[in-house]
Order: structure tokens, then C-alpha cells, then sequence
């Protein structure tokens, strides 16, 4: 039972984030974005089957992306990094920290790879969509989400 749990929760973190992403598609990706679904880095404080279920809910949303290889592979290893960093995080306000700051880096190179951006611009600006994203969203999602834990994320 509780592997199938497991296999739940993360398929359905993995299904929520790819919707959120490609529904938002015009803010989701680029330079300058804010993605919504980054809210829901939160989530390996509460599970660690959130960090497969961002991993591959971000590779879906990079398949759409079109942002080719590069970005499936490598933007996608960025969410797994940051999501089970998320997850070591040892005091509650820093769990948004590692998705800002991995993903700001590691984005902006893949972006200015890509795209020949300016790299530290374009850092800075994906640094920024996560704060807004991490931050802005996901931290007020995590106090919500701490008081029904018990519900949501029983084994």
C-alpha cells in the first residue's frame, strides 16, 4: 500500500505541474517567466514522492517547451536537484530556497545557450520569476498545506 501511495502522490504532483506549466504557457517559459507550477516545489517537505513527480511533471512541461534536448534534459535535472535539496532543507522558510537558486543558474545558461541571452540578465530574471513563484506562491502554499498534512499526505 504504501508504494502505490507513493506512486500516486507523485504521478499526481508529476500531472499537476505539467498542466500548470503548459496552461500558462505565455509566462512559462523564455527570459522572463514565472512558473506557476514552480509553486509546488514546496511539496517534497510534506513527500519525498514530490521530487520524481516535479522531476517528470518538468519533463513533460519541457517537451512542450520547446526548448529541445537541452532543456528536457538539463532543465529537468535542474527541478530534480532543487526538489531534493527542497526536500534536505532543514528549517521550513529556506524549502523554497533551492529551486530560486538552481534554477535561476541553471536556466540562465541553458537560456543563453539557447538563445545567445545575456547570461547574467537572464539569470537574474529567472531568479526572480522563482522568488515570485517560490516565494510568492509556493510559501503561503506550504503554511496552508502544514495544517492538513495529516490529511493529504497520510501513508
Amino acid at each position: 500500500m504504501k508504494k502505490t501511495n507513493y506512486l500516486v502522490q507523485a504521478a499526481l504532483i508529476g500531472a499537476i505541474y505539467a498542466v500548470l506549466t503548459i496552461a500558462f504557457a505565455p509566462i512559462s517559459y523564455g527570459q522572463i517567466q514565472v512558473r506557476i507550477s514552480e509553486a509546488l516545489t514546496i511539496l517534497p517537505m510534506f513527500t519525498p514522492a514530490a521530487i520524481p513527480g516535479l522531476y517528470v511533471g518538468c519533463i513533460v512541461a519541457n517537451i512542450y517547451g520547446g526548448g529541445g534536448m537541452i532543456d528536457i534534459v538539463f532543465g529537468s535535472l535542474a527541478t530534480l536537484i532543487a526538489a531534493f535539496l527542497s526536500y534536505k532543507m532543514p528549517k521550513k522558510w529556506l524549502v523554497p530556497m533551492p529551486p530560486v537558486i538552481v534554477n535561476g543558474i541553471i536556466i540562465g545558461f541553458i537560456l543563453n545557450y539557447l538563445y545567445d541571452l545575456p547570461l547574467f540578465i537572464t539569470m537574474g530574471w529567472v531568479t526572480l520569476g522563482q522568488l515570485i513563484a517560490c516565494y510568492g506562491l509556493g510559501y503561503p502554499l506550504m503554511l496552508t498545506l502544514e495544517r492538513y498534512k495529516d490529511k493529504i499526505f497520510k501513508a
